[in-house]
């Protein structure tokens, strides 16, 4: 038999399978005994799983993005599966396909490739040349294709920035001709750029995480080093300097595209491209989020989706044909009024 992928299980049923271990945590339960919280994933999806009586020795035997073999049970809790389990034991890498345990976009790398190409082709050659300076270099451009867009929110898996990227310059070009005080080449240029840090930011090759960089320094530092990189090669294509003002506005676009100080916004946007990319950004994440959160509930006794507290919600999937309402949601365990 294949095996059974974290999307094909089920409540009650018993699993022996390998894992890659997403995170992990070892807690204390009411009686002071220890227990093992794990977050085992593969290419489908993650689930919640816990070792009960766990020690010291055990939580050693591993670290995150480890490959784990894991005996127990699926049950249902609290409105969503987990995985109760009675083994576990580290795995080589040497002997297991990778490519099943890390989640890849849906859609066709290289189909995704060639239209944020022909999205990206600006009338401005300063701002043109730039995007070449990026699309030539061939490390760049690889890294740019592989790399999420994040690591537990929208877009989290192998693909998954070049797929968002593309999203966001859909998006713009069918808004930009209600708003023709915004600049699109700049505005086009903005989306492609605002997100690049993440290709150093974050790590993809064996597990979904983030590096030493990404930790201290972010993608928003990363992303302003890039493209001050590419912006000293732009003479090279257009034999003159390339404009201050554009670059400030460029930088700006990337500092402010979070659009708050509390999520992260060195500076909150001060121009009407940095205000729609932000707007952009955040309609096409918090989209993505909700369609993949309600998408990979399984549950189908239930109307609601289990809390998220990235979303600080549960989110309504709708009742199933022919049934009633027979379900409250409740937030930390108390019913909604």
């Amino acid at each position: 038999m294949g095996r059974r992928f974290v999307q094909q299980l089920n409540d009650g049923e018993v699993v022996d399978e390998v894992f890659l271990v997403a995170d992990k945590q070892m807690r204390t339960n009411r009686n002071g005994n220890l227990y093992l919280q794990l977050e085992l994933r593969d290419r489908t999806g993650s689930i919640s799983a816990r070792l009960w009586n766990a020690n010291e020795s055990q939580f050693r035997q591993f670290e995150a993005g480890d490959l784990l073999h894991v005996k127990g049970r699926v049950q249902l809790y609290q409105g969503a599966l987990q995985m109760i389990l009675s083994h576990v034991a580290p795995v080589e890498r040497e002997k297991i396909d990778l490519a099943e345990f890390l989640p890849h976009s849906e859609q066709d790398i290289s189909k995704l490739l060639e239209r944020m190409r022909t999205l990206l082709a600006v009338k401005n050659h300063h701002l043109r040349a730039l995007i070449e300076c990026f699309l030539i270099d061939e490390d760049f451009l690889t890294d740019f294709c592989r790399a999420p867009a994040g690591i537990r929110n929208h877009h989290a898996y192998v693909g998954g920035l070049l797929e968002h990227v593309v999203h966001m310059l859909e998006i713009a070009d069918r808004i930009l001709p209600l708003y023709p005080e915004v600049d699109r080449d700049l505005l086009l240029t903005g989306i492609f750029l605002h997100d690049i840090g993440k290709i150093r930011e974050l790590a993809f090759e064996h597990s979904l995480g983030y590096t030493d960089e990404g930790q201290l320094v972010g993608h928003i530092t990363i992303g302003i080093e890039l493209l001050a990189e590419k912006v000293r090669e732009v003479p090279q294509l257009t034999g003159e300097p390339f404009p201050k003002e554009l670059l400030l506005r460029l930088k700006h676009m990337i500092l402010s595209h979070h659009g708050h100080y509390e999520f992260g916004s060195p500076r909150l946007p001060m121009t009407v491209e940095a205000i729609a990319l932000h707007l952009i950004d955040n309609l096409d994440s918090k989209i993505h989020s909700f369609v993949q959160d309600i998408r990979g509930d399984r549950n189908q006794s239930t109307a609601w989706t289990p809390f998220n507290p990235a979303l600080n919600r549960r989110l309504f999937k709708g009742l199933p044909e022919g049934t009633a309402a027979y379900y409250s949601p409740t937030l930390d365990g108390e019913p909604l009024e």
